[in-house]
C-alpha cells in the first residue's frame, strides 16, 4: 500500500510530486495522457515567478523533469473507481490492476466548457477548437471568431490576430472579465474585431467551419460572421472523475476543499484547478500541491500515532 497516489501530473500534481518525493512517502503519479494540464494550451506563460516569457509546453517540462528527478514514478493509467478499504482506498484502473493507498491527492484540473450550439460538435475538429496555441497555426492568413471574455479568451484573440487576417471576438457581455492589461492590448490590436453583448447560435458550414451565427442578445439583430476557424474559451469544467457522489462538491462540480486542500473525505485532497478556489492559476496550482502534500504528512503521522 502507497503512502500517497497523486491523480494527475499538471502542475499542482508535478508539485506534489516534488514535495512527496522529498518527504520520503512512496507514492506514485497516475496519468491518462501527457503530463502538463491546461499549461500545455498556452503559448506563452509570463506570470510564473522567475520564467518569464517561457512556453506553456517548456514550463510542463520542467515540472515533469523536476519530478522525476526527484524520484517521481509517473504511470500512465486511466482512473475508473474508487473503494474504501481498511487503512486507505483502492483505486481502480482501466487497463492495470488496482492501487492501494492511504491518501490520495486529486489534481486532474478542468476541461474546456463547450457552447452547445448547432454545429459545434458536428466540426469540432475541422475548424471548431477548445485551443488557439494547439490550432492556431492552421488559421495564418485566414479570418477567425474567439468565443469569451475572459483571459483566456482574451489571450487567444491577441495570439490569433498575429498570424490571421481578422479575428473576431464574441462576448455576451459589454464588459470583459479578462485583466486591464490583456484588455488594453486587445483594444490597441487593429485587426481584432469586438462584438460584445453577442453569443453564437449556429457554427455553420459543409465540411468544414465556414462562419458563425452571431447574435447581439440586447439588440436581436443576428448576423452572419465567415470565419475559418472558431476558438470557444468560455471557462472550464472540473475534471471530478464521477466522484461527486463519493467526495462532496459544490454546484459546479468542485471538489470542496480549503486552503489545506482537504475535502470532508478524510484522506482525500483535492488541489490544483479541480477544488474550490477564488484564483485558478499556474502558481495557485503549484502552491497546492505543496499544500496537499504538508497537511497528508500531517495527517499519515497521526494514523502511525493511533
Amino acid at each position: 500500500m502507497f503512502d500517497l497516489v497523486i491523480i494527475g501530473s499538471g502542475p499542482a500534481g508535478m508539485t506534489a510530486a516534488i514535495y512527496a518525493a522529498r518527504a520520503e512517502l512512496s507514492f506514485v503519479v497516475l496519468e491518462k495522457g501527457v503530463s502538463g494540464g491546461q499549461v500545455l494550451n498556452t503559448s506563452d506563460v509570463d506570470n510564473y515567478p522567475g520564467l518569464p516569457e517561457i512556453s506553456g509546453f517548456d514550463l510542463a517540462e520542467k515540472f515533469e523533469n523536476h519530478a522525476k528527478h526527484c524520484g517521481a514514478e509517473i504511470r500512465m493509467a486511466e482512473v475508473t473507481g474508487l473503494e474504501k478499504i481498511e487503512g486507505g482506498f483502492r483505486i481502480l484502473l482501466d487497463a492495470d490492476d488496482p492501487v492501494e493507498t492511504r491518501t490520495i491527492i486529486i489534481a486532474t484540473g478542468a476541461t474546456p466548457r463547450r457552447l452547445g450550439c448547432p454545429g459545434e460538435d458536428e466540426f469540432a475538429g475541422m475548424g471548431v477548437s477548445y485551443c488557439a496555441t494547439c490550432d492556431g497555426a492552421f488559421f495564418r492568413g485566414r479570418e477567425v471568431i474567439v468565443v469569451g471574455g475572459g483571459n483566456t479568451a482574451v489571450e487567444d484573440a491577441i495570439f490569433l490576430a498575429r498570424g490571421c487576417k481578422k479575428v473576431t471576438l464574441v462576448h455576451r457581455r459589454d464588459a470583459f472579465r479578462a485583466s486591464k492589461t490583456l484588455v488594453t492590448a486587445l483594444r490597441k490590436t487593429p485587426n481584432i474585431e469586438l462584438a460584445t453583448d453577442s453569443v453564437i447560435d449556429e457554427i455553420k458550414g459543409e465540411d468544414s467551419v465556414a462562419g458563425a451565427v452571431i447574435r447581439n442578445v440586447k439588440t436581436g439583430e443576428v448576423r452572419d460572421v465567415p470565419a475559418d476557424g472558431v476558438f470557444v474559451a468560455v471557462g472550464t469544467l472540473p475534471v471530478n472523475l464521477g466522484w461527486a457522489d463519493m467526495v462532496p462538491c459544490d454546484d459546479s462540480g468542485y471538489f470542496v476543499a480549503g486552503e489545506d486542500c482537504a475535502t470532508q473525505v478524510p484522506g482525500i485532497y483535492a488541489a490544483g484547478d479541480v477544488r474550490t478556489k477564488d484564483l485558478r492559476q499556474i502558481v495557485t496550482a503549484a502552491a497546492d500541491g505543496a499544500n496537499a502534500v504538508y497537511h497528508v504528512e500531517q495527517y499519515l503521522a497521526e494514523l502511525m500515532a493511533e
